[in-house]
C-alpha cells in the first residue's frame, strides 16, 4: 500500500516534480553556444523552411509528444483543475520516456470549452509528432479527439479511451481462447458509458463481438432503444433491443463483463448468474467493480483481470500508449487509425502465450508465470513489448497508408532492440553472428534452473546447441518442476559415459608429470566441470559455459590443467564490458592475473584489442596508473610505461597510449588541451588497469553507483571457448549472452589464433586469483 506520506516525499524530494529538460548537445564553449543558438541555428531553420520534412532532422519534434489536459476527469479524482492534474500528466511523461524512449512536455489548458480547446491543442501541430490527450471528461474528449484526428497532420490519441480498450481487447482475445468461446457469440456486457466504456466497446467490435451482442450500462442502468434520459450520440449506437433495465439482469447469461465504472458495482449473486467460463474484466480504479477474493469465491471456473498489480492479470494502459506512439512515430505516421490499435491488441495477445524471460518475473518477485487464465496479458515491466507492439503498429501504419515513410521491419526489430540498451545491441550483434552457424555447447551444471531456463532460449534463438551434464532424471525432474521444455536436448551422466574412461586416460597423460595419477584421472572424469572440459578439448563439444555453482578460481584451476598452455596468448585475462549511456568501454583485466608484469599488461592489451576488433569496434587503448605521461616515476608507473612500449613494438597499427589517469583516458579534452603529443585523440574504450584490485574494483563500483550495464567478464586468450559465470550474480541473459560468445569464437571469428603474439614461446598458466 502506497502512503500519503511516500507519495508526497516521492514527488518532492530533490528537484521538485518527475521531468526535466535534458540538452543533447554540447554546450560548453562559444563555438557551442553559436551553433545552438545564433547565428549557426538560422541554417536548419532555412533548411526546415525549404522542406518541413527536414524538421525530424534537425529537431526533436519527431520524438516529442504532447502530454495534454484541461483536468476535468484526473484519475478517480474528477474535475480538479489542470493545475492539480499536473503530476498526473508529469507521470505520464515519466511512463513514455521510461518504456519507449520518447520525448514528452506536458501542457495543462485551462479551457473547458471542447471547440476552444481543440483549437489551442491544433495550434501546437508545429511543435510535437504527436498529440496524447488525457483526463478530458466524456462526451467532450469524444468531439474534441474526432475533430483534432480530421484536421491535424499528427497522430491524435486520446488514451483513457483507447488504450484501456487495446490492452483489455488483448486480454479479451486470450480469455476467449482459454474458455473456449467465439467472440461472434459471446455477449458482452459493459458498465460504464464514458470515455474508456465506450471506446472499449467500439474496439470489442473492429476485433470480432457482434454490436447485437453487446448490452452497455451506465449509471441509469441499460442503455436500450428508446431510452431518452442520458443519451448521447455515443451512447446512441450501442442501444439495445433488450428488455433488460439493471446491471444485475443484463448479467444474466452474459458471457463477459467489462467495467470501466466505479468500485463495488457487482455482487457475487451477479457472477453466479453468468454464462459457464465467465470472463470478468473488473477495471475501475483504484478499487474495483468487485474484487478478485469476492469473485473467484464466487464462481471457480472465471477468467478475470483488474486494473490492480496485485491481482491476477493487471489490465494496464502503459502497455498500450508508449509502444504505440514510437511505432506511429517511427513511420511518421499520420494517425493512429483502428487498424494500428488492432495490431497492438493482436501483438501483446501473442505475446502472452511466448514463455517469459527471467528478468520479468525478477521484476514481480520471481513468480514463474505462463499462459493461462492467470496470465492473458503481458506484464508491464515486460522489455519484449516494445519489440512486438511497436513493431506491429508500423507495420500496420504502413500497411494501411498513413505512414510517410517505409521502413524494413527486420531491420526496426533491431533497431528497437538496441534502443532497450547499448548492450542488447552488442549482444544482437554477437547473436545474429552465432545463429549463422550454431555450435554445440556443454554446461556441467545442467540441472540449475537458469540453465534450464538459458538453454530453452539458446535454442529459440538458435544461438547453438546445448549439451546438459548431470544425472538425467534429476535433470529432468527439475525441469518439470520449473515446466522447462527439455525435450531433444542431450544430457550426459559423466559418471556413466562411455567417455569417461577415454577421458581419464587422455588427461592421465596431459598431467602424469603434474602429480596426476590415472586413479586420480578416472576421480576427476567422474566431476562434471573436468568432464565437459574435456568434452571440448577432444571435440565432442565446441565450447563450455559454466560457473552455476562454483566460483571463477576453482573454475579456472581444471580449466588450465585440461588446456595448459594458452594458444597465442601468453596470458588469460578477464574483460568486463561496460555499457553507458552514450558509449561502450571494455576493463580488464577484471578477473586473473593479480599483478602482472609489463610484458603481461602488454600481453592482456593486445589480445583484448583484437577481441574487441571482432565485435566491429575499433579498439583505443589507455594503460592507466595514477601518473601521466612521466609525472610521477615508481616503479609501478614505469611497468605501465614499458608496457605500453611493447605494445608499441608489437603492434604499431593499434591505437594505445599510457600510462595515464583515469580522467585523462576517458576526457578527450584533457588529452587535446594537455596532451597533444599522445596517440589517443578519442576517449579510450579499452581500459587496461594496472593490477587486478584495481579493475576489479572500478567495474563493479562502476555496477552498483551507476546505471550502467555489465557484460562478462568475458575470458580472453584460452585455447578453446569456455566462459565463466560468476557465481550469485548471473541471470539467464548472462548465459545466453556468454553462449553466444563462445559459439562466435568456436566458429573461428573469435579464435585464440586471431590473437596471435609475434613470438609464440609457450608460457605457464597463471595463477587464478579473484573472488566474485
Amino acid at each position: 500500500m502506497i502512503r500519503k506520506e511516500d507519495a508526497l516525499e516521492y514527488h518532492s524530494r530533490g528537484r521538485h516534480g518527475k521531468i526535466e529538460v535534458v540538452a543533447t548537445k554540447p554546450c560548453y564553449t562559444q563555438r557551442d553556444l553559436s551553433l545552438a543558438y545564433t547565428p549557426g541555428v538560422a541554417d536548419p531553420c532555412r533548411e526546415i523552411e525549404q522542406d518541413p520534412l527536414t524538421a525530424a532532422l534537425y529537431t526533436a519534434r519527431a520524438n516529442l509528444v504532447a502530454v495534454i489536459s484541461n483536468g476535468t476527469a484526473v484519475l478517480g479524482l474528477g474535475d480538479i483543475g489542470p493545475l492539480a492534474g499536473k503530476p498526473v500528466m508529469e507521470g505520464k511523461g515519466v511512463l513514455f520516456k521510461r518504456f519507449a524512449d520518447i520525448d514528452v512536455f506536458d501542457i495543462e489548458v485551462d479551457e473547458k470549452d471542447p471547440d476552444r480547446l481543440a483549437d489551442i491543442i491544433k495550434s501546437l501541430e508545429p511543435t510535437f509528432g504527436g498529440i496524447n490527450l488525457e483526463d478530458i471528461k466524456a462526451p467532450e474528449c469524444f468531439h474534441i479527439e474526432e475533430r483534432l484526428k480530421a484536421e491535424m497532420d499528427i497522430p491524435v490519441f486520446h488514451d483513457d479511451q483507447h488504450g484501456t480498450a487495446i490492452i483489455s481487447g488483448a486480454a479479451l482475445l486470450n480469455a476467449c481462447e482459454l474458455a473456449g468461446k467465439d467472440l461472434d457469440k459471446v455477449r458482452v456486457v459493459f458498465n460504464g458509458a464514458g470515455a474508456s466504456g465506450i471506446a472499449c466497446a467500439n474496439h470489442y467490435v473492429s476485433l470480432g463481438v457482434k454490436l447485437e451482442n453487446i448490452i452497455l450500462c451506465d449509471s441509469r442502468g441499460v442503455v436500450y432503444k428508446g431510452r431518452e434520459k442520458g443519451m448521447n450520440k455515443y451512447k446512441e449506437r450501442f442501444a439495445s433491443d433488450t428488455s433488460c433495465r439493471t446491471l444485475a439482469e443484463a448479467f444474466v447469461d452474459a458471457d463477459v463483463f467489462c467495467g470501466c465504472s466505479v468500485a463495488n458495482t457487482v455482487t457475487q449473486d451477479m457472477v453466479r448468474s453468468m454464462a459457464a467460463n465467465p470472463i470478468i474484466f473488473a477495471m475501475a480504479n483504484p478499487d474495483p467493480e468487485i474484487t478478485y477474493p469476492d469473485a473467484v469465491a464466487a464462481r471457480d471456473d472465471l477468467i478475470m483481470a483488474t486494473g490492480r498489480s496485485d491481482y491476477p492479470n493487471q489490465v494496464n494502459n502503459v502497455l498500450g500508449f508508449p509502444f504505440i506512439f514510437r511505432g506511429a512515430l517511427d513511420v511518421r505516421a499520420r494517425a493512429i487509425n483502428e487498424d494500428m490499435k488492432v495490431a497492438a491488441t493482436r501483438a501483446l495477445a501473442d505475446l502472452a502465450k511466448e514463455p517469459v524471460p527471467e528478468s520479468v518475473a525478477q521484476a514481480y518477485g520471481g513468480e514463474e508465470v505462463s499462459f493461462g487464465r492467470a496470465y492473458i496479458i503481458p506484464k508491464p515491466f515486460d522489455y519484449r513489448v516494445l519489440l512486438w507492439e511497436a513493431r506491429a503498429v508500423a507495420k500496420a501504419a504502413m500497411e494501411t497508408g498513413v505512414a510517410r515513410i517505409q521502413i524494413d521491419l527486420d531491420e526496426y526489430g533491431k533497431r528497437l532492440e538496441a534502443s532497450l540498451s547499448r548492450s542488447r545491441a552488442i549482444m544482437r550483434h554477437v547473436i545474429t553472428r552465432a545463429s549463422e552457424r550454431p555450435k554445440r555447447i556443454v554446461f556441467p551444471e545442467g540441472r540449475a534452473p537458469r540453465i534450464l531456463y538459458a538453454q530453452r532460449v539458446i535454442r529459440n534463438e538458435r544461438i547453438g546447441t546445448p549439451i546438459l551434464l548431470g544425472e538425467v532424471d534429476v535433470i529432468e525432474a527439475h525441469a518439470q518442476e520449473h515446466n522447462i521444455d527439455i525435450n531433444g536436448v542431450e544430457i550426459i551422466n559423466p559418471r556413466s559415459s562411455e567417455w569417461a574412461e577415454e577421458f581419464a586416460q587422455e588427461f592421465y597423460q596431459l598431467r602424469q608429470r603434474k602429480g596426476v595419477t590415472l586413479r586420480d584421472a578416472r576421480r576427476l572424469m567422474q566431476t562434471r566441470h573436468y568432464f565437459g572440459l574435456m568434452m571440448v578439448r577432444t571435440g565432442k563439444a565446441d565450447g563450455l559455459v559454466a560457473g552455476a555453482s562454483m566460483h571463477v578460481p576453482e573454475l579456472l584451476r581444471p580449466t588450465f590443467e585440461v588446456f595448459p598452455t594458452p594458444s597465442g596468448s601468453r596470458h588469460v585475462a578477464g574483460m568486463t564490458m561496460v555499457v553507458l549511456k552514450d558509449d561502450i568501454l571494455f576493463f580488464a583485466d577484471t578477473t586473473v592475473n593479480i599483478d602482472p608484469t609489463a610484458e603481461e599488461l602488454a600481453d592482456i592489451a593486445c589480445s583484448c584489442a583484437r577481441e574487441i576488433r571482432s565485435l566491429d569496434i575499433t579498439p583505443r587503448v589507455a594503460l592507466l596508473s595514477f601518473s601521466n605521461f612521466g609525472s610521477v616515476d615508481h616503479p609501478n608507473t614505469r611497468k605501465v610505461r614499458r608496457a605500453v612500449e611493447l605494445i608499441h613494438e608489437r603492434e604499431p597499427d593499434l591505437v594505445a597510449d599510457g600510462e595515464m589517469q583515469a580522467d585523462t583516458a576517458v576526457c578527450p579534452d584533457i588529452l587535446e588541451e594537455t596532451y597533444s603529443f599522445s596517440r589517443l585523440k578519442e576517449r579510450a574504450n579499452l581500459l587496461i588497469f594496472p593490477d587486478l584490485q584495481s579493475g576489479n574494483i572500478a567495474y563493479k563500483l562502476i555496477q552498483k553507483l551507476s546505471t550502467a550495464e555489465i557484460v562478462g567478464p568475458l575470458m580472453v586468450g584460452l585455447e578453446r571457448p569456455i566462459q565463466l559465470l560468476q557465481v550469485g550474480s548471473y541471470t539467464v541473459r548472462d548465459i545466453v549472452n556468454l553462449a553466444a560468445f563462445t559459439v562466435v569464437e568456436a566458429q573461428g571469428k573469435m579464435q585464440p589464433e586471431l590473437f596471435a603474439r609475434k613470438d609464440d614461446s609457450p608460457a605457464e598458466s597463471p595463477q587464478p586469483a579473484v573472488p566474485n
